[in-house]
Protein backbone atom coordinates (compact mmCIF):
# COMPACT_ATOMS: atom_id res chain seq x y z
CA UNK A 1 0.00 0.00 0.00
CA UNK A 2 1.06 3.34 -1.12
CA UNK A 3 2.86 5.62 2.11
CA UNK A 4 1.56 8.18 0.84
CA UNK A 5 -2.13 7.79 0.68
CA UNK A 6 -4.01 9.04 3.81
CA UNK A 7 -6.61 6.59 4.83
CA UNK A 8 -10.23 7.45 5.74
CA UNK A 9 -11.08 7.29 9.37
CA UNK A 10 -14.29 6.26 10.68
CA UNK A 11 -17.53 8.60 11.23
CA UNK A 12 -17.83 7.39 14.22
CA UNK A 13 -16.23 9.89 16.57
CA UNK A 14 -14.77 7.74 19.46
CA UNK A 15 -13.74 5.49 17.02
CA UNK A 16 -11.88 8.61 14.94
CA UNK A 17 -10.43 9.60 18.44
CA UNK A 18 -9.03 6.10 19.38
CA UNK A 19 -7.42 6.02 15.89
CA UNK A 20 -5.98 9.24 15.71
CA UNK A 21 -4.64 8.65 19.40
CA UNK A 22 -2.98 5.55 18.12
CA UNK A 23 -1.24 6.88 15.15
CA UNK A 24 -0.02 10.23 17.05
CA UNK A 25 1.54 8.25 19.79
CA UNK A 26 2.85 5.68 17.41
CA UNK A 27 0.81 3.17 19.94
CA UNK A 28 2.19 3.98 22.97
CA UNK A 29 -1.46 5.13 23.76
CA UNK A 30 -4.75 3.79 22.33
CA UNK A 31 -3.40 0.08 21.71
CA UNK A 32 -5.39 -0.98 24.44
CA UNK A 33 -9.40 -0.44 24.10
CA UNK A 34 -11.23 -1.36 27.62
CA UNK A 35 -8.15 -3.39 28.66
CA UNK A 36 -7.76 -5.85 25.42
CA UNK A 37 -5.09 -5.01 23.01
CA UNK A 38 -6.16 -2.83 19.55
CA UNK A 39 -4.12 -3.30 16.29
CA UNK A 40 -5.03 -0.40 12.98
CA UNK A 41 -6.02 -2.21 10.12
CA UNK A 42 -6.00 -0.38 6.78
CA UNK A 43 -7.71 -1.96 3.89
CA UNK A 44 -8.51 -0.75 0.16
CA UNK A 45 -12.12 -0.07 -0.25
CA UNK A 46 -13.58 -2.29 -3.08
CA UNK A 47 -15.56 -0.08 -4.87
CA UNK A 48 -13.82 3.37 -4.01
CA UNK A 49 -10.22 2.42 -4.04
CA UNK A 50 -9.34 4.46 -1.23
CA UNK A 51 -7.50 3.54 1.83
CA UNK A 52 -9.52 2.92 4.95
CA UNK A 53 -8.71 2.60 8.61
CA UNK A 54 -9.94 0.88 11.66
CA UNK A 55 -9.43 0.21 14.94
CA UNK A 56 -9.83 -3.79 15.98
CA UNK A 57 -9.06 -5.97 18.77
CA UNK A 58 -6.89 -8.80 17.82
CA UNK A 59 -4.47 -12.09 19.20
CA UNK A 60 -1.89 -13.34 17.98
CA UNK A 61 -0.99 -16.99 16.92
CA UNK A 62 2.54 -17.18 16.38
CA UNK A 63 5.25 -15.27 15.46
CA UNK A 64 3.89 -12.45 12.47
CA UNK A 65 0.84 -14.03 12.63
CA UNK A 66 -2.41 -11.59 14.18
CA UNK A 67 -6.31 -12.90 14.84
CA UNK A 68 -9.17 -10.40 14.02
CA UNK A 69 -12.47 -11.28 14.30
CA UNK A 70 -15.42 -9.60 12.04
CA UNK A 71 -18.40 -9.21 14.41
CA UNK A 72 -20.18 -6.00 13.85
CA UNK A 73 -21.55 -6.22 17.53
CA UNK A 74 -23.45 -9.10 15.88
CA UNK A 75 -24.91 -7.51 13.19
CA UNK A 76 -26.12 -9.65 10.45
CA UNK A 77 -23.94 -8.37 7.69
CA UNK A 78 -20.21 -8.19 7.79
CA UNK A 79 -18.11 -5.07 8.82
CA UNK A 80 -16.88 -3.48 5.44
CA UNK A 81 -13.26 -3.78 6.30
CA UNK A 82 -14.24 -7.34 6.05
CA UNK A 83 -15.30 -6.89 2.65
CA UNK A 84 -12.39 -5.13 1.51
CA UNK A 85 -9.71 -7.78 2.74
CA UNK A 86 -12.24 -10.18 0.61
CA UNK A 87 -11.55 -8.38 -1.98
CA UNK A 88 -7.87 -7.77 -1.80
CA UNK A 89 -6.27 -9.32 1.11
CA UNK A 90 -3.25 -7.25 0.70
CA UNK A 91 -3.48 -5.12 3.92
CA UNK A 92 -1.43 -2.35 5.94
CA UNK A 93 -1.38 -3.05 9.59
CA UNK A 94 0.38 -0.85 12.92
CA UNK A 95 0.68 -2.95 16.14
CA UNK A 96 1.76 -0.50 18.51
CA UNK A 97 4.90 1.20 17.51
CA UNK A 98 5.29 -1.28 14.79
CA UNK A 99 3.69 -0.51 11.27
CA UNK A 100 3.86 -3.04 7.96
CA UNK A 101 2.21 -5.02 5.18
CA UNK A 102 0.18 -8.32 5.54
CA UNK A 103 -1.62 -10.86 3.51
CA UNK A 104 -5.47 -11.87 4.98
CA UNK A 105 -7.39 -14.79 4.78
CA UNK A 106 -10.44 -15.97 6.67
CA UNK A 107 -10.08 -19.32 8.66
CA UNK A 108 -12.15 -22.24 8.31
CA UNK A 109 -12.72 -25.16 9.85
CA UNK A 110 -10.88 -26.72 12.82
CA UNK A 111 -8.25 -23.41 12.65
CA UNK A 112 -11.52 -21.24 12.91
CA UNK A 113 -12.75 -22.89 15.79
CA UNK A 114 -9.40 -22.48 18.31
CA UNK A 115 -8.98 -19.25 16.80
CA UNK A 116 -12.81 -18.47 17.79
CA UNK A 117 -12.04 -19.65 21.14
CA UNK A 118 -8.83 -18.01 21.87
CA UNK A 119 -10.30 -14.54 20.82
CA UNK A 120 -13.47 -15.09 22.80
CA UNK A 121 -10.92 -15.30 25.87
CA UNK A 122 -9.71 -11.92 24.96
CA UNK A 123 -13.25 -10.24 24.47
CA UNK A 124 -15.90 -12.68 25.89
CA UNK A 125 -18.77 -10.58 24.45
CA UNK A 126 -17.69 -12.06 20.78
CA UNK A 127 -19.72 -15.30 22.16
CA UNK A 128 -22.89 -12.75 22.70
CA UNK A 129 -22.32 -11.45 19.21
CA UNK A 130 -22.12 -14.43 17.84
CA UNK A 131 -25.62 -15.52 19.53
CA UNK A 132 -27.21 -12.46 18.09
CA UNK A 133 -26.75 -13.68 14.28
CA UNK A 134 -27.46 -16.01 11.87
CA UNK A 135 -24.34 -15.21 9.78
CA UNK A 136 -21.10 -17.13 10.95
CA UNK A 137 -19.02 -14.39 12.23
CA UNK A 138 -15.49 -14.31 10.30
CA UNK A 139 -12.20 -14.85 12.08
CA UNK A 140 -9.41 -13.77 10.26
CA UNK A 141 -6.01 -14.46 10.24
CA UNK A 142 -3.32 -11.73 8.80
CA UNK A 143 0.49 -12.75 8.20
CA UNK A 144 3.00 -9.94 8.55
CA UNK A 145 4.65 -9.93 4.67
Amino acid sequence: MADTEQPLESATEWVREHVQRYVETKGEEGHVWRGVPTLLLTTRGRKSGQLRRQALIYGQDGEGTYVIVGSKGGSETHPLWYLNLRADPTVHLQVGAEVFDATARTAEGEERERLWQMMAGIFPMYNEYRQKTKREIPVVVLRRV
